[in-house]
């Protein structure tokens, strides 16, 4: 690496005036190095440009004035404060101040010049401004203004603005001298019509007073477009060393099983869909080469994607290997084990049970099994990666509901599976939707399969949405559809009543159904409960036992109930689209035709009735995870558990998600042709040893 990047990079202990507490303070911010000062931009800008006449100044203004101190008093009026009147011939502003000492209170002498910035405000007595930042003049002295808009930055306990700025500008005049290396080729950067990193660093933390801050603030500045250009690049050619890395590694290539595959295919009681087909080829193509797959399945919510899960363990077990599904709930997991015992019941293959809450004495031989081989098939929860499991000859792995899942954990997965170099092929399945900007920005460790189309006969769900105060026509329909012989959820996101949240609560809205509709059996579950109490109501609701089940989001992962053909959903305003599909598909799952009512509280604003309208007029879980996405973002979308999505300084994947296809075409070229310079990019934004893994 050249010189002037060393100087960058080195610890923040060689500027002046940061010793070891400073630099243990600064680190709360992901500051380490002089170089993470210049990526920590701005929050926002203040212009300290020019002085502004006290007699132009409105309330909501945010300014630099310089006056003459007329009075300055202490008052009592309700609190003890400091007043300070000065005036500059055009007009008068008083200062306020709740926090002063005596020695503060000296400084503010009649006659005395002095400068302040702060945020206008209509007072009793006029305009004030309270505690603003001040300087006392000598006599004779201006007010000093900036020649740039000057920089608000985030900041942490025992660290003030005037202290980050000094030591940002200390890394800028580093900077200035020693030029950060440019890794972008020059053609690109010409391409993309973006300036160098060192001017758009020196931009955005000193902005001219003529800047477009409506731009800046949007984040489509070409400054900031060309650091979050750099950093997605940096993220995604880490995540694709991932996929380089697997197909260096040995797995073992499973050419065989072909006939038990179109056996078991025969067997179903079902013509697997052309999706179906086509994903099914593309795993077996995968299984059959001599390194990891490391395949993604995404698929709508009863679109089938376990039972092509069940055709990639046929064609592992008939080559002699072992197969594991891993789900992240019990319930989950369980409902796996009944579908795959009943698929694979004509077949001459064992299965092995492994959860948390398994028995001594059936966990003892569920891993004597799994070790000595006789378990051709291994489904649980995250049990089956314990210490103590120990596989015999592990070739394939299942994860559903991938989304809870990070990268850091399908790398940890992979390895545990890893015997004599081989590594085991990995399947990652999950039934949230993911665009596909997103999914090349989160997901570019992994190849991609889409299962976009519906078993035959599945119709979809018809969605509704109603004002609350048509609940009671609600549970006149909910009492029809149970006497039918049809079962029934409402979710409501809150457990108990809260007096903050104005949400439906489960439990309150448990008691008021139970009085409603005596005649039927009313279960309750929710997050709370301990899982084998809330398992035991799940089962019960599955077998029949129940007509209408209470309960909170847990559903949203859940079990198949084909009875159950209707969902209600309290204040679904406040919900994420994504998540209201996702619960939305705990229904149509049987013959009857299915609906949905989402109940929202009046009066609904125009963006929630568009939101609404979103799941009204479409089934597709892409436009509706597309539109959530640009509502409320990745991190939400994906889920809150998803450790593995990157977290970004500068970049926005919503906001920049045009940039990803330029960003993929950048990667490919210099992970190709200039690997030197991807590595030097990594290490830049990620760290000396990369986020994920370096080839």
């Amino acid at each position: 690496m050249q010189q002037h990047d060393n100087k960058l990079r080195a610890p923040l202990t060689t500027l002046k005036g940061v010793g070891p507490a400073l630099a243990g303070k600064l680190e709360r911010l992901d500051v380490c190095r002089v170089e993470d000062l210049l990526f920590m931009l701005p929050l926002r800008y203040e212009d300290r440009t020019r002085v502004t006449l006290l007699g132009t100044t409105r309330p909501g203004q945010r300014c630099l004035v310089s006056g003459e101190v007329l009075l300055a008093e202490t008052v009592y009026r309700g609190r003890r404060s400091l007043l300070v009147r000065i005036a500059d011939g055009s007009g008068q502003i008083t200062l306020r101040f709740f926090y002063f000492s005596r020695q503060q209170q000296q400084q503010f002498q009649q006659g005395t010049q002095v400068s302040c910035y702060g945020d206008v405000r209509a007072g009793a007595g006029g305009l004030e401004m309270i505690h603003p930042e001040y300087r006392i003049l000598k006599p004779g002295q201006e007010a000093a203004t900036s020649d740039a808009l000057t920089p608000v930055y985030s900041v942490t306990e025992g660290v003030q603005q005037g202290r980050l700025r000094s030591l940002v500008g200390q890394a800028l005049e580093i900077m200035r001298s020693s030029t950060p290396s440019e890794l972008l080729p020059d053609d690109v950067l010409a391409d993309l019509q973006m300036p160098t990193l060192a001017a758009a660093l020196l931009y955005l933390h000193r902005p001219p007073p003529e800047a477009d801050l409506i731009s800046i603030e949007e984040g489509r500045h070409p400054c900031q477009l060309r650091l979050s250009f750099e950093e997605l690049l940096a993220h995604y050619m880490s995540l694709r060393n991932l996929r380089l890395l697997a197909r260096r590694e040995a797995a073992v290539a499973m050419n065989g099983g072909t006939e038990e595959l179109q056996t078991f295919i025969r067997s179903l009681p079902y013509q697997l869909t052309a999706a179906q087909n086509r994903v099914c080829t593309e795993i077996a193509a995968d299984l059959s080469q001599a390194h990891p797959m490391m395949r993604l399945i995404q698929g709508d919510v009863g679109s089938g994607k376990t039972v092509v899960a069940a055709v990639a363990c046929i064609k592992a077990i008939a080559c002699g290997k072992q197969a594991a599904l891993m789900a992240p709930t019990e319930l989950l997991a369980e409902q796996h084990w009944h579908n795959f015992k009943q698929w694979f019941h004509d077949f001459d293959l064992q299965l092995a049970w492994l959860s948390g809450s398994q028995r001594t004495k059936d966990r003892r031989e569920s891993l004597a099994a799994i070790a000595k081989g006789t378990a051709d098939l291994v489904i649980g929860t995250h049990a089956l990666f314990q210490d103590g499991v120990k596989f015999h000859d592990l070739a394939l792995i299942i994860i559903d509901e991938q989304h809870r899942f990070g990268v850091q954990q399908r790398m940890a997965l992979r390895d545990k599976g890893m015997r004599s170099n081989f590594h085991p092929h990995q399947l990652v399945m999950t039934a949230t939707p993911i665009p596909r900007t997103l999914a090349m920005a989160a997901y570019a460790d992994l190849d991609t399969s889409i299962i976009d189309e519906l078993p035959p006969g599945r119709q979809p769900v018809r969605t509704v949405a109603l004002p609350d105060k048509r609940r009671p026509e609600v549970v006149a329909r909910v009492r029809e559809a149970c006497a039918g012989g049809q079962q029934a959820y409402w979710v409501c996101p809150l457990i108990e009543e809260s007096e903050v949240l104005n949400y439906e609560a489960a439990e309150a809205r448990h008691e008021l159904l139970v009085q409603a509709l005596p005649e039927l059996r009313i279960g309750l579950v929710h997050g709370r409960m301990k899982s084998p109490a809330r398992d035991k109501v799940m089962r019960a609701f599955k077998d029949g036992k129940i007509d209408l089940l209470v309960a909170t989001t847990v559903i949203e992962v859940g079990v198949d109930v084909p009875a159950a053909s209707l969902m209600i959903i309290e204040n679904a305003e406040r919900m994420g689209l994504s998540q209201l599909h996702q619960l939305r598909g705990r229904v149509g799952r049987g013959q009857a035709q299915s609906h949905c009512v989402l109940l929202y509280r009046q009066p609904l604003g125009q963006l929630a009735r568009s939101r609404l309208a979103v799941l009204r007029d479409s089934n597709d879980g892409f436009l509706v995870a597309q539109r959530d996405l640009e509502l409320r973002g990745p991190g939400e979308l994906l889920g809150t558990r998803q450790t593995g999505l990157p977290q970004y300084r500068i970049a926005n994947l919503v906001r920049d998600a045009e940039l990803m296809p330029k960003v993929q075409r950048v990667a490919e070229r210099l992970q190709h042709s200039d690997e030197r310079n991807a590595a030097l990019i990594m290490q830049r934004w990620l760290g000396d040893a990369g986020r994920f893994g370096k080839v």
